[in-house]
């Protein structure tokens, strides 16, 4: 398919880590890393060029930690950003082993036994050539969450759109849907509303510089099989955060 049949030529692709766990209370499914990975490789069959962002939550996540008081604050967040590495192992290797979609990880930390370190030109020039990027351990700073991550990445790779995708909800709503049966979903959403309603469709840092190098967001249930390959083929699905509602 040529590149004029997708809409978004270059996307950044930010996954929570609770989408690695699937129906688990903690750590890595295989089968919803495969999944995940099988979505990925149909929107690149696309000839889009995807940059991935990973979460940790479903290892360790800092700021839990911190608050409950068993870690310092930037030690559980450099742990936190460790749990995010093995992710992106475990993604790569799903792409590559199952898929065959030439990957490349790259960490925030110095890991080079087992990812690159990320730079900036470097990531471009797989993303040019094909590859996939599994972006790790998020900016490589503590009290920096992997959203502001996703963020940075997506202006720094050139991104056409930031698609944050979730694990049983389907876009933005007023309030939790999974608690409230009466919460009503948002189709659009403007960044100030998303900030000023606390909405929750990433922390108040990224959405303020998405906002900022106007990059629009796209909320959406990633394990609704397809959605991916849809919403790069133009479709409106989930909920857009942008300026304007056409994006």
């Amino acid at each position: 398919m040529t590149d004029n049949a997708v809409r978004y030529r270059r996307i950044l692709l930010k996954l929570s880590g609770e989408s690695f766990r699937g129906d688990k209370a903690f750590g890595i499914d295989p089968k919803a890393v495969s999944y995940l990975a099988s979505q990925i490789k149909a929107a690149r069959d696309l000839g889009v060029e995807m940059g991935v962002v990973v979460g940790g939550g479903n290892i360790l996540r800092g700021a839990e930690e911190a608050e409950a008081g068993s870690m310092d604050r930037a030690a559980a967040d450099y742990a936190g950003m460790l749990g995010t590495l093995i992710n992106a192992l475990a993604l790569q290797d799903a792409l590559e082993r199952q898929f065959g979609v030439d990957t490349r990880v790259q960490s925030a930390i110095n890991v080079q036994q087992v990812a690159e370190p990320y730079i900036q030109r470097r990531a471009v020039r797989h993303l040019e050539k094909g590859r996939v990027v599994v972006f790790a351990c998020g900016t490589g700073n503590p009290f920096m969450t992997t959203d502001t991550a996703a963020a940075l990445r997506s202006v720094e790779m050139g991104a056409k759109v930031m698609l944050m995708a979730k694990h049983n909800v389907d876009g933005v709503y007023s309030s939790d849907p999974q608690t409230n049966p009466d919460a009503s979903k948002y189709e659009f959403v403007s960044y100030i509303d998303a900030l000023e309603k606390r909405l929750g469709v990433m922390d108040s840092t990224a959405v303020s510089f998405c906002m900022e190098n106007d990059i629009p967001i796209i909320v959406f249930d990633l394990f609704i099989p397809g959605s991916l390959e849809r919403i790069v083929k133009g479709e409106r699905l989930g909920s857009l955060v942008a300026a304007k509602p056409h994006g």
